[in-house]
């Protein structure tokens, strides 16, 4: 039995895909550019896209490491307590741009470094952050994948650990996100008891302070 909805949800996702089309390269759709020069060790996230049945599929990849860092970042913030009061668009200085021969018009506006409280709090936070990043969190991840349907296309949200750091790695977690969609696999077959825990991140601490050499 067809459930309406979703029959009006993928005739959505094929009209999107007939109007608007995408720039394709080899069966792909990659958002983003890779330099060899800056390649990293570790990856953390990234975004593909391929096209299913005339519709549309974006996976959405976040590698364990990142979900971790996110979660390190979140307790920082919460241990650091409430932020001072403060109205953050009274510090935006603008920027003019000359519009005629008398005339200036605001081009852009340039926020200053926080000072007084609400700096020190931000080196509150900060200073929390990497201690925690140092000793590392009680928090564990497994991977984890989620389909979910929009009115242009499926997103495929992945927290799997795969390093994509170019076009070729990037093909791989496309491949992943199909088999996944199509049901031909499964996390637990892909990566059976998968955990990424402090033991993991502490391990490759290392390796991210070499990598951010490569960034700066």
């Amino acid at each position: 039995m067809k459930i309406k909805r979703l029959e009006q949800m993928r005739e959505s996702q094929r009209n999107y895909h007939r109007r608007c089309q995408w720039v394709m390269k080899d069966g792909l759709f990659i958002p983003h550019v890779y330099e060899e020069s800056r390649r990293t060790a570790l990856s953390w996230w990234d975004d593909v896209g391929f096209i299913l049945g005339d519709r549309r599929v974006m996976v959405r990849w976040r590698h364990p490491r990142m979900v971790y860092e996110d979660e390190t970042q979140e307790r920082a913030w919460n241990q650091a307590g409430e932020p001072p009061q403060h109205d953050i668009f009274a510090d935006f200085i603008p920027n003019y741009q000359q519009a005629g021969r008398s005339r200036k018009r605001i081009a852009s506006y340039t926020q200053p470094t926080p000072q007084g409280e609400l700096g020190a709090y931000y080196d509150k936070v900060d200073a929390i952050t990497n201690t925690l990043r140092t000793d590392g969190i009680d928090f564990d991840v497994h991977a984890s994948y989620r389909r979910e349907r929009l009115s242009w296309s499926t997103s495929v949200h992945l927290v799997v650990p795969l390093e994509v750091r170019d076009e070729a790695e990037l093909r791989v977690l496309a491949d992943l996100g199909k088999r996944l969609l199509q049901g031909k696999t499964t996390l637990e077959q892909e990566f059976p008891g998968y955990r990424y825990g402090r033991e993991q991140w502490l391990a490759e601490c290392e390796t991210m302070q070499e990598d951010l050499k490569l960034k700066v």
